[in-house]
């Protein structure tokens, strides 16, 4: 491979060199010459979560760089098939533009979408077609297994709402999770079936935030996010004492204390 010039500035078709020269195997580094899709699978995943931790945190310096770091991901990747002669990185942006147009004929054809809503339902249509997803067992299955599980329910719950698999009112999902509820509790008394009804409960839950126009992944992470703040200003509120060694009566004073600050300095 050619002698690597230094630049001032990098564009994609640098970085395409940079990770090409990464897994040569004369010269390259000893790591990267070792990994495959399924070594840096996670790899991926973790990138793009940070890629998301940086819009939350409305960050764009952290949002840059870590954009970045997913886009050497598809680099990686797309070089370890251009090894073996399947494709190219050159191939993936082809074909991603390729998609773009296609799935936007209101843009670069002669179709009309007056609303963003009228757009996305020319997407699913464009899309199920390209997919060949001509029955409900065809989107069903193509939602991916590996997705969080509660961001897979919801999936799952969206497409299959457009066959009639829908609560008509939100007083219906909950009465559904208040039923799912029981049977949970039943199980724990009999001591069989906990983790089943557990996921059907859990399933229920998605299907009620759902109906009420709430993300369930979301709903749940900013749950996690008010477990988290309060927790920590309960070791606060203990002062000197150590959170593990306070007593039932003090944790559940600290807890409702740093609950009762959250909510007042929302109002």
């Amino acid at each position: 491979m050619a002698e690597f010039q230094q630049k001032e500035r990098y564009n994609a078709q640098d970085l395409v060199r940079i990770v090409a020269q990464l897994r040569c195997p004369e010269g390259g580094c000893p790591w990267d010459l070792e990994q495959t899709h399924q070594s840096i699978r996670m790899n991926f995943i973790e990138e793009t979560y940070e890629a998301v931790d940086a819009i939350d945190q409305q960050d764009p310096d952290l949002l840059c760089e870590e954009l970045g770091d997913v886009l050497l991901q598809v680099a990686l990747h797309s070089q370890m098939e251009a090894e073996t002669g399947r494709f190219t990185f050159d191939d993936v942006c082809d074909g991603i533009c390729k998609k773009l147009i296609y799935r936007h004929p209101h843009v670069f054809g002669d179709v009309s979408a007056a609303s963003s809503g009228e757009a996305l339902a020319n997407w699913e249509v464009l899309k199920n077609k390209e997919k060949g997803r001509a029955t409900a067992k065809d989107r069903l299955e193509s939602v991916p297994r590996s997705f969080p599980a509660l961001m897979r329910a919801a999936k799952l719950q969206k497409r299959a709402a457009a066959y009639g698999f829908a609560y008509q009112q939100p007083q219906d999902a909950l009465r559904d999770l208040k039923e799912e509820i029981a049977e949970l509790e039943q199980a724990m008394q009999q001591g069989e079936g906990v983790p089943e009804e557990m996921g059907d409960v859990l399933f229920a839950a998605a299907g009620l935030a759902r109906s009420l126009k709430a993300d369930p992944e979301q709903a749940l992470t900013g749950a996690s996010d008010r477990f988290q703040s309060r927790v920590i200003r309960c070791e606060q509120l203990a002062g000197p004492l150590p959170l593990e060694d306070a007593t039932k009566q003090q944790r559940d004073g600290f807890w409702r204390r740093a609950k009762e600050e959250e909510q007042s300095s929302k109002t």
